[in-house]
């Protein structure tokens, strides 16, 4: 993020030292209208507003993808099993990530074949290709939101319907996806809870029954939970079921 941030910066200085030198310093940024009625940037403003949207690409990745889902599901699995800091933060970042590329796939393929190589062919304008870029995310969130939640964020936005799914926009979609994905991402979690749950109870209880109250069920549950998760195949479970759950 703070990369993204320097490099923007970097480059609107770049672009405003070169814009200065050229007359008036205003034909490097400038927008020409075609007779079609369409508008052509220029490259470097072009290049300006790219630099400036890569500065958002940290939030689009969180809050229009997979990984809310699999960073909370995986970072509650951690609280279940007692292990407090194993694995760590950096390690379930990765594999959030990573899974997160390998769920989004084929979205990022349809986003690159319908609006990346387009517009590098000069076959689509900058508007055409960011409409064409959000629809396979739109198809992807759609899928996974749930109507109840959208509902509620079109009743707060005054809205009482939609004509089709294209017609929903995206400051009201993205945060029903969200809300939708976090109901989700705890209703996993909750399952996931329960047999860790059922371990520490009758490691309690046998303790208590033995009279050695002093000593922390969580020490003596812990080997275990491990024992457990490692016999069923735990991460091999946890990650297919997540990846599976948004091709269900």
């Amino acid at each position: 993020m703070v990369l993204t941030v320097l490099f923007g910066a970097l480059g609107c200085a770049l672009f405003a030292s070169d814009a200065g030198a050229q007359l008036g310093g205003l034909n490097a940024l400038s927008v020409t209208a075609t007779p079609d009625g369409s508008e052509v940037y220029t490259v470097k403003l072009q290049a300006l507003i790219l630099m400036t949207l890569l500065t958002l690409l940290p939030s689009a990745l969180i809050m229009m993808t997979s990984f809310t889902r699999i960073i909370i599901v995986l970072g509650i699995l951690r609280q279940g099993m007692g292990t407090t800091q194993t694995p760590s933060s950096q390690i379930l970042l990765g594999l959030a990530l990573f899974l997160t590329l390998f769920i989004m796939g084929p979205v990022f393929q349809d986003i690159y074949n319908d609006a990346v190589v387009p517009y590098a062919n000069e076959e689509l304008g900058t508007e055409e290709a960011l409409s064409a870029a959000v629809k396979p995310l739109r198809t992807f969130m759609l899928a996974q939101t749930r109507e109840v939640d959208l509902a509620m964020f079109a009743d707060i936005n005054g809205i009482d319907g939609f004509d089709s799914p294209d017609a929903i926009p995206l400051n009201l979609l993205v945060p029903a996806f969200v809300t939708s994905e976090l109901k989700t991402a705890f209703q996993i979690s909750f399952l996931i809870l329960i047999p860790f749950l059922i371990i520490d109870m009758v490691v309690a209880s046998v303790l208590m029954s033995m009279g050695m109250m002093m000593l922390s069920p969580m020490i003596i549950s812990l080997p275990f939970k491990i024992m457990l998760f490692v016999l069923i195949d735990g991460w091999s479970l946890i990650l297919g079921t997540l990846a599976r759950s948004f091709y269900g």
